[in-house]
């Protein structure tokens, strides 16, 4: 990690650049204004109509079938602090859950490596990837609107996107100057089960015609998350009173009620208390056509890992070591911290072949502390910088360029994963012709990945090669088509050079640094139908894998912990989506609508002649959700039901998850008539107390989902 010292450098160089922009926006004379919002209220200057992932060429492409667009209704209704449990209710997306202060996306039964996580275009930078049990570094309280991709087209954004794209756009540079001079928006919730204070704020202010300055901040607490029930599951907990039994049999009376009472516990979840704060400041300057702009964030978060109480935290012993003596399991904690810089521009390039050049940059230096009580365990330290260039066709075409360097360093006697570096540089383009009656759209990447280690002595290089091509029949109402890709991905530094003890998944890892790239051959058909307010999405998609990376149990033990290894072999994934949103009533002051969604994934490993086989672990089961959604005048009333099913085609050494159903209620009252950004909003989620358990998740023998939970929360913008 950098000093403060170079941390403090780089801050003060963006001040400097937002002291001079106002002089260079006033020299333009340059006058621009954002769009009316209509009846009397404030445009929101980050509002980017229907826009797909960055690139304005691509939002009429089709062969964007797994494509789901969450505005700002959608965050207040399902916040949460981490992005993976907001999207859980997307078609094909479901979360890891964790803990409750760490929850990535899961696309299509993939996770890790194979879905990348954007901040407008550009990654997170932080190492969420190399673990499930560390958080993403995206506050939802500051979110504009959340952008999810599971076809093809994700490859246009890295070969980390073999599974999906998570695009999430926020407010830190203005690409509008706002209507009345300036824009107030903000969000704050509270709710029971986990004693939630949180709000967040965002304000731009316009200084002169072409500037626009921004800022925002967001903090967030909870106390230990209430559960339904017991933490732990039946078999865990038998486990736990027969290991008592043998205890007290032993004379160690002490050991043995220790064991009970982490049998026994109920009600909440030990240490999965969290706490997160941010804050941000950028700005925008608007020349004619086109715009610059740059911004500086921090995001700071704490939160507890809940522990296995069969398993802990370990550490073989050294030879002739004393036995220290225990006075019970520490608690492990994790302090994350992270510094970023952005910086965007759109230039219009006039009425030639090439309409517009989007140029998008951003550095990061993350810091991540795992503590074992008060003491740290583990630091990684990791610094990244990322580059992207646009050219936008006229026609409606894009061709683009995208670097990548990352430097991961882990420190600390459970650092399982060597210093390694990463750099990535990518060409790429994405196009779309009409042929009379059937539109034929293409995407392609080029792309090369170095990988390496000095204190191993290792370097691998990769040339990763993918594309896609769609064919798209009808218009209007109803299109249907047929996607065919074809996409490669380089092992990543965790896969190649892990070789220790894994704490948070209780297991020893064992990279390869033989390991060979991974690709996959998709197909893909689905159907898009609109007509008034009713419409209908499905698609049906099946993945075949080359060399698929994945963790296998080798059968021994080292720390007292599984060896599992990374390991190569093929691997089919089969599954759909669908959604229909279906008006019942439409009348002048009552309407009716249901809101029907539907997801299915199923993973193997290809056994033919392969040492393997069977089932991929933690895929997520079938799920459904009916809603109801009645609009009262200004007033909103939604039910839902929720119901996951069981899982039991399992991979070696993975435990069955039984079915759940959840039932939510949701109020929501617009009390100004001129503006319905302002929204106030009760909601009661698993309303019967019901115990749920995401099959997806390293720790869902002993973290459950929340049980009721009661929540108030306030929307509004100026």
């Amino acid at each position: 990690m950098k000093t403060a010292i170079s941390r403090l450098a780089l801050a003060s160089a963006l001040v400097f650049s937002i002291s001079a922009a106002p002089a260079l926006a006033d020299e333009s004379g340059a006058e621009t204004s954002g769009e009316s919002a209509g009846d009397g209220q404030s445009a929101d200057p980050h509002d980017r109509g229907d826009i797909l992932v960055s690139a304005d060429a691509l939002k009429d492409l089709d062969f964007i079938a797994g494509k789901d667009v969450l505005d700002t209704a959608d965050i207040q209704r399902d916040i949460d602090g981490q992005i993976g449990e907001v999207l859980a209710k997307v078609p094909g997306v479901t979360a890891t859950s964790f803990t409750p202060g760490a929850s990535r996306p899961i696309l299509r039964g993939q996770d890790g490596e194979r879905v990348r996580v954007l901040i407008d275009g550009l990654g997170t930078a932080d190492v969420g990837n190399t673990s499930a049990d560390h958080a993403t570094t995206i506050d939802p309280l500051t979110v504009e609107r959340i952008e999810v991709l599971r076809g093809p087209t994700a490859l246009l954004f890295g070969s980390q996107a073999i599974g999906g794209v998570v695009n999430v756009i926020d407010r830190r540079i203005p690409i509008a100057v706002p209507e009345d001079g300036f824009y107030f928006e903000g969000l704050t919730a509270f709710d029971t089960a986990s004693d939630l204070r949180s709000g967040g704020v965002s304000l731009d202010a316009a200084l002169g015609d072409t500037f626009v300055v921004h800022v925002d901040g967001s903090y967030r607490k909870t106390d230990d998350l209430e559960i339904p029930g017991f933490q732990l599951t039946d078999d865990l907990r038998a486990d736990l009173l027969s290991d008592a039994a043998e205890e007290e049999e032993e004379g160690e009376l002490e050991e043995a009620e220790e064991l009970r009472e982490a049998a026994e516990q109920s009600g909440f979840l030990p240490n999965s208390a969290t706490e997160t704060w941010t804050a941000s400041g950028g700005f925008g300057v608007f020349l004619g056509e086109s715009s610059f702009g740059a911004s500086v964030s921090y995001y700071d978060t704490a939160y507890g890992i809940v522990g296995n109480p069969e398993g802990g935290h370990h550490h073989g012993e050294e030879e002739g070591e004393e036995e220290q003596e225990e006075e019970g399991a520490e608690t492990v904690s994790i302090g994350l911290e992270q510094l970023r810089v952005d910086v965007r521009g759109d230039i219009a390039l006039g009425d030639g072949f090439f309409s517009r050049l989007k140029l998008r940059g951003g550095y990061s230096d993350y810091t991540h502390t795992e503590f074992e009580g008060d003491e740290v365990g583990t630091v990684f330290d990791t610094e990244t910088t990322e580059l992207r260039a646009e050219l936008v066709q006229a026609d409606g075409g894009v061709i683009g360029a995208q670097f990548t360097s990352r430097d991961f360093e882990a420190v600390g006697e459970e650092a399982f994963v060597a210093p390694n570096k990463t750099t990535q540089f990518a060409l790429f383009a994405a196009d779309e012709y009409d042929l009379g009656g059937i539109e034929i759209e293409s995407a392609v990447r080029f792309e090369h990945v170095s990988v390496s280690s000095d204190t191993l002595g290792v370097d691998r290089d990769f040339g990763l090669l993918s594309g896609a091509l769609s064919a798209v029949i009808g218009s209007g109402d109803a299109r249907y088509g047929l996607t065919v890709s074809r996409s490669e991905r380089a092992p990543a530094g965790e896969e190649l050079f892990a070789n220790g003890p894994h704490i948070a998944t209780q297991i020893f890892e064992v990279g390869d640094v033989n390991l060979d790239k991974e690709s996959a051959l998709g197909i893909e058909a689905f159907l898009r139908a609109e007509a008034g307010d009713l419409t209908f999405n499905v698609s049906a998609y099946y993945q075949s894998f080359d060399d698929y990376i994945f963790l296998s149990p080798t059968g021994g033990e080292e720390d007292e912990l599984p060896v599992f290894q990374f390991l190569q072999e093929d691997a089919d994934f089969f599954g759909f989506e669908a959604a229909l949103q279906m008006p019942l009533i439409e009348q002048d002051s009552f309407g009716l609508k249901a809101d029907l969604r539907a997801s299915y994934v199923d993973g193997s490993l290809d056994d033919d002649g392969g040492a393997v086989g069977g089932n991929i672990p933690r895929v997520p089961p079938v799920s459904l959700l009916a809603a109801l959604d009645a609009q009262m005048g200004s007033f909103d009333l939604r039910g839902e039901v929720e119901w996951f099913g069981d899982q039991s085609d399992i991979a070696e050494f993975e435990t069955e998850t039984d079915s759940f159903t959840f039932v939510n209620l949701y109020a929501s009252w617009r009390p100004l008539a001129a503006n319905p950004n302002v929204v106030l909003q009760l909601a009661a989620e698993n309303l019967f107390d019901v115990t749920g358990r995401r099959h997806t998740s390293f720790t869902k023998e002993f973290v459950t989902l929340p049980g009721r939970n009661f929540r108030v929360s306030a929307r509004f913008g100026f």
